[in-house]
């Protein structure tokens, strides 16, 4: 174990003696590789052709919202995008995101036993409008990464970053990162942004202004069944870091922060809600999905709110709200009593909107409701718990004390526990020393906020099951292959 620290300069790291006194391995969902420009530029050229590199090259020069004007950004709306969110100041952990080598090197340090490595650049290039430069810079991202990490399999896996504007670029890519490239994970972006077609149709010229996010699973132009499909013949589990940023309130020109905060959470959010009342956990129960960054609060939120609408709003309890269901004669006494003014003096139960609210002025026969949810199979409040609670985990990063929720089944219905899964972010601006980054996931467990068991399933359990759940052979050959073995008993 290296013995360098790199707040103190002497000794082992807080984080690797943490470690030391674990019984079990500390396994990574979530760390971050940084690009670096000239290489991947290589491959790109390489992947695509030259004329591809250099329509890419253009893009970046274009700048985006750092070329446009103040006023062009306002009255444009182009929301503030972030900048300064790499490691600068630690040379060490600039190079220790950039370098697989050194990343391995340092990992005792960090107290990680296994590493799960996602591109900075895929956050990206897989929402990226232009089809043939967003599936060429995929293409080439797997190719950089399949060969950069070659020789860490034992230590960590790379992710592979996967188009999905429609199902049959994301199959296309998929296929090709795992059959051809031997990637075990892979990433998605969880929504799209489409045009309204009424707009797009008479209006073309502000198509880009008329849009609607489309979540994969709820209205899609797109039958999205034949990726969640091949993903489960693959193994592989779909994981998302999608950000919010650019649509809801998160359209701010100037202020980066409130564009950011909570932006994973809100996609997070759309892409489970999407996925249960979609129906996607339902047909697919064996498919494991992973929402990064957004922490688990809001999965905590979803999942109570989630329950409370099945129990009232299932196809039997539905039928309570039912207006045909107004006893029309009871209530005209009941007004007649208590009523007053013209209440009470127009009383006339036999008259059609006697009984009749602006609210639902036009839902006396809405049949349709009963409908959202009995293709579900949810007849009572408890049926959410089996689409939502197995098939999700939650990346929370280190410093997130709303951990502690997902592990308190007293707050959640019927005692359920979300699987929070540690997620460390390492190689981003979240995380400005990577030496203590277990040391501050450890603070829940000093704080009292998570027992011992409780840390073990944030740390271990959750992010190796996230893959070994759906691949037994994820973790074969790796560091902590007999340890996620005995989890299967």
């Amino acid at each position: 174990m290296a013995t360098q620290d790199s707040q103190s300069g002497v000794g082992p790291t807080r984080s690797a003696e943490i470690r030391s006194r674990l019984d079990h391995p500390v396994v990574d969902a979530d760390g971050h590789a940084i690009e670096t420009g000239y290489v991947f530029l290589d491959y790109l050229k390489q992947v695509a052709g030259p004329d591809l590199r250099d329509r890419y090259v253009a893009f970046l020069d274009a700048g985006g919202w750092f070329g446009m004007t103040p006023d062009q950004r306002r009255r444009h709306r182009v929301f503030r995008p972030s900048s300064w969110t790499l490691p600068t100041q630690n040379t060490l952990d600039r190079a220790t995101a950039m370098l697989p080598r050194l990343f391995r090197e340092r990992m005792d340090d960090f107290g990680i036993d296994f590493s799960i490595v996602y591109s900075t650049m895929a956050l990206g290039t897989t929402r990226m409008a232009d089809e043939e430069l967003r599936r060429a810079t995929c293409r080439a991202l797997n190719t950089m990464f399949a060969d950069l990490f070659a020789d860490q399999a034992d230590r960590m896996t790379p992710v592979a970053a996967i188009p999905a504007h429609t199902p049959d670029e994301a199959i296309t890519e998929l296929d090709h990162a795992v059959t051809e490239l031997g990637f075990k994970a892979a990433m998605i972006a969880s929504n799209i942004r489409r045009p309204i077609e009424a707009v797009a149709d008479t209006h073309p010229e502000f198509a880009r202004y008329a849009s609607w996010m489309d979540t994969l699973c709820m209205e899609s132009p797109y039958d999205y069944d034949p990726l969640w499909a091949r993903c489960v013949d693959h193994k592989v589990a779909v994981t998302s870091h999608s950000p919010a940023t650019g649509w809801g309130s998160r359209v701010v020109s100037t202020h980066y922060i409130h564009n950011h905060v909570g932006s994973f959470a809100a996609s997070g959010e759309a892409f489970a809600k999407a996925l249960v009342l979609g129906g996607v956990t339902k047909r697919f129960p064996t498919l494991n999905f992973a929402f990064l960054e957004g922490g688990v609060a809001w999965a905590c939120e979803l999942y109570a709110g989630l329950v409370s609408h099945c129990g009232k709003r299932n196809p039997k309890d539905i039928r309570n709200y039912d207006p045909r269901n107004i006893d029309t004669e009871r209530l005209a006494e009941l007004c007649a009593e208590y009523g007053t003014g013209v209440m009470k003096e127009r009383l006339d139960p036999t008259d059609p909107d006697f009984a009749r609210s602006p609210v639902g002025w036009n839902q006396d026969k809405d049949d349709l409701i009963a409908q959202e949810l009995e293709a579900l199979g949810i007849e009572a409040a408890e049926d959410l718990r089996r689409l939502f609670e197995p098939n999700f985990y939650f990346g929370c990063e280190a410093d997130d004390p709303l951990v502690a929720l997902a592990f308190d089944g007293r707050m959640m219905p019927f005692g359920a526990r979300l699987k929070a899964t540690f997620s460390s972010d390492i190689g981003h601006w979240d995380v400005p020393d990577m030496t203590l980054v277990l040391a501050e996931a450890y603070e829940l467990v000093e704080k009292g906020l998570l027992d011992m068991d409780a840390f073990r399933e944030f740390v271990f359990v959750n992010p190796a099951m996230l893959h070994a759940g759906m691949n037994r052979e994820f973790f074969a050959g790796t560091n902590v292959e007999d340890a996620v073995s005995e989890l299967f008993g």
